[in-house]
């Protein structure tokens, strides 16, 4: 399951993190690594980006790179 899939309001924990090195590289400097606990806050309608919170922090990530990070 990827982070694109999780329902708003739950919580889920990154497994690994897909894509090419510039992909990760993002990710890693927004502050997310695998076996952090996210949570999505929100949703946006149509395919718009997801709101979550890492660590105390929100962080806005679009439907494509939200993809390339899978959770359980």
């Amino acid at each position: 399951m990827t982070l694109c899939e999780i329902q708003q309001g739950s919580q889920a924990k990154i497994v690994s993190i897909g894509g090419g090195r510039t992909a990760q590289q993002q990710l890693r400097e927004l502050g997310l690594f695998p076996g952090d606990t996210v949570r999505v806050l929100r949703r946006a309608a149509f395919q718009g980006p997801l709101l979550i919170e890492c660590r105390g922090t929100q962080i806005a990530l679009g439907r494509g790179v939200a993809a390339k990070v899978v959770v359980e």
